[in-house]
């Protein structure tokens, strides 16, 4: 695999990103209640324990780009904030949102150990900064309109104030409508830009309003996405994982069941070690 800048969440060194371990970012697309975001934290870390796979818990408090006004958007922020600091107080594991406004940067780092950029905003350069300037790792998705060399714009922006604590996350590119598509030797070009890489498996199988009024998706795929990005060699995975995603406020179609999680983690934690193993 390529060398890539690691860098540690914790100042004791304890939990790095980049470095000989797989990372999964994993968590419901949105927070709907503290008792769900248990649940999932819960059976997932208990998975990635035993495999040997770093675990940050996600959770949005809201979904600020819902395709339709009358959509889902979360719990809010102070409520969402609050759930996130309990799930990290008590598995003592990191915690990331994402933010959408230059405001909620300080707050959210307070709480979260990584802030995450949405895709749709990828080349907001104020958000970028503020969420930068809090010191705290800043995974940014690839906007799917961007080319994977164009993230080294999003790179310096970063590295401006002082931080050199960044993720890039693939999520799929626009491929005509309704369709997205990841380019596997995107990864390698990001990847060269000497920072660490996530896949997002779940989001790469959405199909973009082709429900007219939401956003579908194939969820079945997600975990062929998820074996072939850690085939080529990517730091870790992001995944959307939902006890009852039929159900789901958001991105149901896309999420993976919750039940569903341990086999797919066990198989996906073959690719990687043989991955990790080739000269």
């Amino acid at each position: 695999m390529l060398k890539v800048k690691a860098f540690s969440v914790y100042d004791d060194g304890s939990f790095v990103i980049g470095g000989d371990r797989m990372t999964l970012i994993a968590g419901p697309c949105s927070i709907e209640s503290r008792e769900m975001c248990d649940e999932v934290a819960g059976r997932i870390s208990e998975v990635c324990h035993r495999l040997e796979i770093q675990y940050v818990f996600k959770g949005s408090f809201d979904k600020a780009n819902r395709s339709n006004l009358h959509a889902g958007r979360g719990v809010g922020m102070e409520k969402g904030l609050t759930i996130l600091g309990d799930i990290r107080e008590k598995y003592h594991m990191p915690v990331t949102t994402d933010v959408h406004e230059t405001w909620q940067c300080k707050e959210t780092a307070e709480v979260c150990d990584i802030l995450q950029i949405p895709a749709y905003l990828c080349r907001q350069t104020d958000l970028i900064l503020a969420s930068a300037e809090t010191g705290r790792a800043v995974n940014v998705k690839k906007g799917q309109f961007m080319a994977p060399w164009n993230m080294d714009n999003v790179i310096d922006k970063i590295r401006s104030c002082g931080n050199e604590k960044i993720i890039l996350c693939e999520r799929g590119t626009t491929f005509g409508y309704n369709r997205l598509v990841v380019d596997m030797q995107g990864l390698l070009d990001m990847r060269k830009l000497g920072y660490p890489v996530i896949l997002d498996a779940t989001h790469s199988v959405q199909q973009p309003g082709s429900g007219k009024e939401f956003t579908s998706g194939n969820r079945e795929f997600a975990p062929y996405m998820m074996n072939a990005g850690l085939a080529v060699g990517v730091d870790g995975i992001f995944a959307e994982v939902h006890p009852d995603p039929d159900h789901a406020v958001s991105d149901g179609p896309s999420q993976i069941h919750l039940d569903d999680i341990e086999a797919i983690l066990e198989r996906a934690k073959k690719y990687d070690e043989l991955t990790r193993s080739l000269p």
